[in-house]
Order: structure tokens, then sequence, then C-alpha cells
């Protein structure tokens, strides 16, 4: 069989994509595009032999590509999405998905039309090894029932935010920048639904510069079976980049800190602690995308499927709505 032919915009976090898609028999890297001149020489001249462009539409358009994976900025992941979809192509975007509620619908509707390409987003840390060691622990009952769960998106890169595209374009959440990892992860290791979101927000880290955003939002979320989570996303905070998460269980509580993870199984003081000793995070950015393009070639579902990834975004415009208007909102899953 001829190989399949993929397309990757933006080469940004994209290289992580050409690293992965090389790894994958069965596939033939057809065009890199960005349209900065600078980065797109940059990285051409990386991974030579290969097209490359600063016309996305070019790439989309292209009747040999099969695959496109979207790592633009942002504000243009709804439109490059719905153009893919309606050239027939499969889609892998970095998050966020899109950028509102309306946009999700946009896509969704255009997928529906088009029920046999997939798409997925690259919500990572469920490849995390030490997170896919507290599922396993989760699903052996080792936690018993999950009753609260808090997960800080702690960003630690002021420069990220204050300077480049995340300060120029008209509008950047970071929910949908960087909560949106551990929405997914609480999602994923309850099982359940959100409701309802309480949600508040500040810039006071990045006061007097460039971003013109909420760079620190908090929000309370109420699961389907009654269990809570507190979500933080951090991103002008004085720390290492780290996912700071507690789920806590009526048999056990897993912490991830930056001194390891632990497994406490005991409320007495001075009791032993458990390692969860998986590597952390132990995954590359390009993982999801490997395991995407073999499922393309196999016929089956990502392992993160479109719906999840809707699901996941659904909360995280609830939490933005709620942050924007200071009141209690729920959940309206597109």
């Amino acid at each position: 069989m001829k190989p399949l032919r993929l397309g990757v915009i933006g080469l940004g976090v994209g290289e992580q994509h050409i690293l992965a898609a090389r790894a994958r028999p069965g596939w033939e890297l057809a065009a890199l595009c960005d349209f900065s001149p600078e980065k797109l020489a940059e990285v051409s001249a990386r991974h030579p032999g290969i097209p490359a462009t600063a016309d996305a539409d070019s790439v989309i358009d292209d009747p040999s590509i099969d695959l496109v994976t979207i790592a633009s900025w942002d504000n243009f992941h709804h439109a490059q999405i719905l153009r893919a979809l309606e050239k027939g192509k499969h889609v892998f975007v970095e998050k966020p998905l899109c950028l509102s509620r309306e946009e999700a619908k946009d896509i969704r509707s255009a997928l529906r039309a088009h029920p046999r390409l997939r798409l997925s987003s690259n919500l990572i840390l469920r490849r995390s090894l030490r997170f896919m060691q507290v599922k396993a622990l989760i699903d052996a009952g080792r936690l018993g029932d999950l009753y609260h769960l808090e997960a800080d998106y702690n960003y630690g890169r002021l420069g990220k935010i204050t300077e480049g595209w995340r300060a120029e374009i008209p509008f950047y959440s970071v929910i949908y920048g960087g909560g949106v990892h551990m929405v997914d992860l609480m999602m994923w290791f309850t099982g359940g639904d959100v409701t309802e979101v309480t949600a508040y927000g500040n810039r006071l880290a990045t006061r007097g510069t460039a971003f013109r955003f909420d760079d620190c939002v908090t929000s309370i979320l109420r699961f389907r079976n009654g269990a809570t989570g507190k979500m933080g996303a951090n991103f002008g905070c004085v720390y290492p980049h780290f996912h700071q998460v507690s789920v806590y269980g009526t048999k056990a509580t897993f912490q991830n800190t930056l001194e390891g993870g632990k497994l406490v199984v005991d409320r007495a003081p001075g009791a032993p602690v458990e390692a969860v000793d998986a590597p952390y995070p132990g995954c590359q950015k390009g993982e999801l995308l490997g395991g995407f393009m073999d499922g393309i070639l196999a016929g089956r579902e990502p392992e993160i499927p479109a719906d999840a990834v809707f699901r996941t975004m659904s909360v995280c415009f609830a939490i933005e709505e709620s942050a924007r208007k200071g009141i209690p909102v729920t959940v309206e899953y597109v």
C-alpha cells in the first residue's frame, strides 16, 4: 500500500509532531508549514527534503494529504480544522481545540458530516507514565471512591505570556492553554462529567505588561456523582512548570509534588507512604500523535476520541464564562 501523507502546520511544538511522524511506518511527511519565514527556514533545515510553505491553506487543500496536524496559534485552530474536515482530512490539533462553545459546535457539526474522519487533541498528560500509574491504581480500587480532586497547572514561564504570540492574539485563555490539561486529567481519573463550575481570575502577576487577560484562574467543579474538584491555571507563578495533583479517595490519597509522587494509605501520623515512582512527566509531546496515526491505519478510534475532547473543552468553556461573569455556570456539553 502507498503510505498515507501528513502535513504539519505550525512548527513550534509542531516540530514534535515531525519527530513523532518520522517514527511511524506507513506514513510520509508531505509538507511543513509556518507563516514565520524564520521559523520555517530554521525547522526545515533540521528536516531537509520535506516540502515547506508559509501557506497553510495550500497544505490543507492538497488532495494527496490524508492528515493535518495543527499547531498554529490558538486563534487559527477553528478555521483550519473546519477547512481540513471539509477537504476530507483527519485532524490532530494542539490544545485548545478552539476558543468558544460556538466554534466547538461548528467543528462538531463538520465532524458529524464526515463520519469516516478522525479528530483528536494533544491532551498529553494522559500519556504521562506517572499519571497512567495513578489511573491504574484508581481502576484497581486502591484509592476507593474518589470524592475530591485538586489539579494545578503551574506554568512558571512568565515571559511566554508577556511577550510573543500569547500577548498578541485577540484573546488568550490560561484555561484553554493550560488548565485544559488538568480538567481532562480529572475527568479521566473519575470517568465522570462535571455539571457545574464556579471560577474567579485575576491578572495581578502580569500587571503593567503587554498581556491583557487573566493570568491566574481558580475554579471549583462539581461532578455528577457528587465529587468535588479544584482546578487552577497559574501562569504568572514563581514556580517550575509543574502539574501539582492531589486525588482523594476513601481508601488512599495520591499527591504529585516536586519531591515525587506518593500514595498515602494510612491516616496515622508518621505512617509509611508508598512511592508512585513512574517517571514524570515520562512522555514526549508527540506520543499521542503517533498512536493517532497508528489508529488511522488500523481503522480504530484514537486514544482520546473526539467526544472526550469536546467534553473537556465544554467544561473549560464553562470555567471561562464563570470567571468572566463571576457566577456559577452549568456545563453545557457540546
